[in-house]
């Protein structure tokens, strides 16, 4: 089984819940065919490079998965026949791929809790008055 990513961008006309249910048909076929999804990423609306069928911007997802290269047309030929997808993107991550992935992943879950930390220090510290100066 080799490592994958895919990124794919979804019309920006869509509501949440066409959205969430787009990606989550992406990932139905993804698990039909015994892969294992490692990590998934919501990017948001974003804006594109360039206009695609006149629309400038799009909401952008990513997903990361382990599966045989056979999933890979069957993946794409869902991507080709979903209106909803305008562009995507498929790779095989490389081991040193692989690996920055996962310490992508590990860092911005360590980073997401200690600047939840912080932030919660900062709360907790006492505010100090400033003194009035007279002139």
């Amino acid at each position: 089984m080799n490592n994958y990513e895919t990124v794919f961008i979804l019309t920006p006309v869509l509501s949440d819940a066409q959205m969430k249910e787009a990606v989550e048909k992406i990932k139905e076929v993804l698990t039909s065919q015994k892969a294992e999804i490692v990590n998934e990423e919501n990017w948001g609306l974003r804006k594109l490079a360039y206009p695609i069928n006149k629309k400038s911007t799009g909401f952008y997802q990513l997903i990361e998965f382990k599966a045989d290269p056979a999933v890979i047309d069957v993946l794409e030929t869902q991507f080709r026949r979903d209106e909803r997808v305008i562009r995507f993107l498929t790779f095989r991550q490389d081991k040193f791929a692989a690996e920055y992935a996962t310490k992508r992943r590990t860092l911005k879950s360590s980073g997401a809790k200690g600047a939840k930390k912080e932030t919660k220090a900062k709360e907790n510290k006492p505010k100090e008055e400033t003194a009035n100066k007279e002139d």
